[in-house]
């Protein structure tokens, strides 16, 4: 068989379907029986709606309900700042598309799905890796009806940021420090409330606000490791910052019941030294794991998937085991994106967000609107969506047999 993937996310779903119209044998397992999971990211930027179309696959997701993001702004206790405008990027896409995730999965998966070389399976739990020979020859799991093998010429490991196949690999990723943890949960929204997605702050307290039409997704910042603290708080530790930031939703803070009507995100910031054993890939999360800033984890995860589509879908028609050295041109390729993005994403931990946590953030120097600044204006929006190295989709469509 050509190709096993383990993780059902954005990396292992668009690298299974990349491979699958090439013509490649490929099975991808997800170990929940479904998709669908509160609070995961929903960003679709730029550069994976490009990606989307150049599958064909863009008019179909936007069918999907979805609400378009042209601008990024920031509130704050001395007033808005515009951040980025997306308006005018090149291409046809100049815009963030906020669509759950589980959409956007069955999209992909269904599309794969297609071709009788693809094969999805569910409440599959990857737990191990098959060696022989001094290389991975495939992968172990797990399902309601016992223990199976599946021997492949590549293993992808896309099992997210607390890989398991990574760790049988004895692949440890180099910790690069958050400051924060994120509490996510959602509150109802009024037609009177204000329309965008934006982030708020104010010196001791972050929220992001993602406009849902019918709710608001709120994600509230809290220093890391500091969860436990904010429940011995009661529940009023939680309702109280959220009416001080946004006053208007003051009267529906009572809709989060206690603290089981919310989810924690542990946030994590890091990468693999080394993305590759021989016959084995990780990709995605399983590589690095991004900070929720810009929201482009799926992003980079897509790119990744794309980037190894490309490069090994030829070779993997074949069934042969693929050399070390063609794992490492992906991560070579990868990398510099990689390292940018997350030196991007630590900045912004320094400047902005550590401040405020610590109650040290001051507003009153941020200018009313950054679109306004030449070099900003052209580098946020371009960095935002498309970042580093945006890939396209180069491998051709396979014809059916």
């Amino acid at each position: 068989m050509g190709c096993v993937i383990a993780g059902g996310g954005p990396a292992g779903a668009v690298l299974a379907l990349v491979l699958a119209r090439a013509g490649v044998e490929v099975t991808l397992l997800e170990k929940h029986g479904d998709f669908l999971r509160d609070f995961r990211g929903d960003t679709i930027h730029p550069s994976t709606l490009q990606v989307l179309d150049e599958l064909g696959l863009a008019r179909e997701f936007l069918r999907l309900p979805h609400r378009k993001a042209y601008e990024v702004g920031i509130v704050t206790d001395a007033g808005e700042t515009r951040l980025a405008n997306l308006r005018g990027l090149p291409g046809r896409y100049d815009y963030i598309a906020f669509v759950p995730q589980w959409e956007f999965l069955n999209l992909v998966t269904s599309a794969a799905g297609a071709y009788p070389n693809f094969r999805l399976l569910m409440n599959a739990e990857a737990y191990d890796l098959i060696r022989e020979g001094g290389a991975v020859r495939g992968l172990r799991y797990r399902d309601a009806s016992g223990e199976h093998e599946i021997r492949a010429a590549l293993t992808v490991a896309a099992d997210g940021r607390s890989s398991t196949l990574r760790e049988r690999a004895g692949l440890v990723p180099e910790d690069l420090k958050a400051p924060m943890d994120v509490v996510w949960f959602a509150l109802p929204r009024n037609d009177g409330d204000r329309d965008d997605t934006f982030l708020r702050i104010s010196s001791g307290n972050m929220m992001v606000a993602i406009n849902r039409e019918t709710y608001w997704q709120l994600a509230y910042l809290i220093p890391k490791g500091g969860y436990s603290a904010l429940v011995s708080g009661g529940i009023d530790a939680l309702r109280e910052p959220v009416a001080r930031l946004l006053p208007w939703l003051a009267d529906r803070t009572g809709g989060i019941g206690g603290y089981d009507d919310v989810s924690v995100l542990t946030v994590m910031l890091n990468r693999l030294r080394r993305w590759h054993r021989p016959g084995l890939l990780c990709i995605g999360d399983a590589a690095h794991a991004m900070s929720p800033v810009f929201g482009v984890g799926i992003n980079l995860a897509v790119q990744d998937a794309v980037a190894a589509a490309n490069l090994l879908a030829g070779s993997l028609r074949s069934g042969a085991p693929i050399p070390e050295p063609t794992l490492h041109l992906l991560q070579r390729r990868r990398m510099a994106p990689t390292r940018v993005t997350q030196a991007a994403q630590r900045l912004v931990q320094n400047l902005v967000i550590r401040p405020a946590l610590s109650r040290r953030f001051d507003p009153s120097g941020l200018p009313r609107d950054l679109t306004k600044v030449p070099l900003v204006n052209r580098l946020i929006p371009r960095f935002v969506g498309f970042g580093v190295r945006p890939e396209h989709v180069y491998v051709r469509e396979s014809p059916p047999p």
